[in-house]
């Protein structure tokens, strides 16, 4: 492979911010990237479900992997997503995002077609086979409906750049099964934010985040923590951290993250339809989860931020 990603650590599902007319606010993305990088943060992963993928064109994805790579500076790993209809399109944006200088793809199944296991897994190995970049093989089937189980992720171990699997079921039994049949053979991340702990407790060695985009310190803090075998003083941290962790396994996660993250000073709360802005009453409840959270901050450990 032509690029090496140190697979550690926060990579925050990084929002994409979009101006009044729904066109992307390149700068202000820009902004909230250069934001978390000097937080702390260990990489990035853009164009995700968060950055609303699905929303975007290709043009766009593209010039969002540009922009999040000068954002970046070098100082920190731009994994992008990948999420697509057919495998043939999926492969066509994975070259280009290599032509433009991501430092790896994460890649979801194909998008509406509810594959058979043998389909999911010939889809993952095409679009790796195309191109030179290691790939992040990511597995959401509340959202994407296609579930990627061990079996499947087992059946990639001869494809040599898949190499990351990011597992947002919320079952971490996954990971010892698949450490039980192939042993270190995939870096396994934490893809659901109020199992991180759990997840980083059986192995996960790094956490894709919705919420360490409003509070990235806080979030590679306790990753950190969790990493070092420090639970006493994780503990607390995540039992502060639950109540807004548990957003990120709600249908509308991205217009909650997005709304944290604005009611912390760092993006805005706009996202494009056909996602639309929160309820009222959804929007106090999670107003009222911010307001708390911040009244109890907790003081960080030092982890070497």
């Amino acid at each position: 492979m032509s690029k090496h990603v140190n697979w550690s650590g926060v990579f925050p599902a990084v929002t994409t911010q979009f101006n009044p007319d729904f066109s992307i606010d390149y700068e202000g993305t820009h902004k909230v990237i250069s934001g978390l990088v000097r937080d702390g943060v260990s990489g990035l992963v853009i164009c995700g479900t968060v950055g609303e993928n699905t929303s975007l064109s290709t043009e766009e994805k593209i010039s969002l992997v540009e922009v999040a790579k000068d954002a970046a500076a070098g100082r920190v790993p731009v994994i992008s997503g990948v999420a697509e209809f057919t495998s043939a399109n999926a492969s066509k944006v994975a070259k280009e995002i290599q032509r433009v200088g991501a430092d790896g793809i994460m890649l979801m199944p194909a998008l509406v077609y509810s594959s058979k296991p043998f389909e999911t897994a010939a889809h993952f190995r095409s679009v790796a086979a195309s191109i030179d970049l290691p790939v992040m093989v990511y597995n959401n089937p509340p959202i994407y409906k296609n579930d990627v189980t061990p079996d499947i992720l087992i059946s990639l171990a001869d494809c040599d750049n898949v190499v990351c699997f990011k597992d947002s079921s919320g079952d971490t039994r996954r990971f010892i099964d698949v450490r039980n049949e192939v042993g270190d053979r995939f870096v396994l991340f934490a893809g659901l934010d109020d199992v991180v702990l759990e997840s980083i407790a059986v192995g996960a060695v790094g956490w894709v985040s919705g919420m360490s985009n409003a509070f990235p310190k806080e979030g590679e803090t306790l990753f950190r923590l969790a990493r070092d075998g420090r639970f006493k003083e994780a503990m607390p941290i995540y039992e502060w951290f639950m109540p807004l962790l548990h957003l990120d396994a709600r249908p509308d996660l991205v217009q909650c993250i997005k709304l944290c993250e604005e009611l912390m000073g760092r993006g805005t709360a706009l996202t494009r339809p056909p996602r639309l802005g929160l309820l009222d009453h959804e929007r106090n409840e999670v107003e009222a989860l911010v307001k708390a959270a911040l009244a109890n901050r907790p003081t960080l450990p030092d982890v070497g931020l």
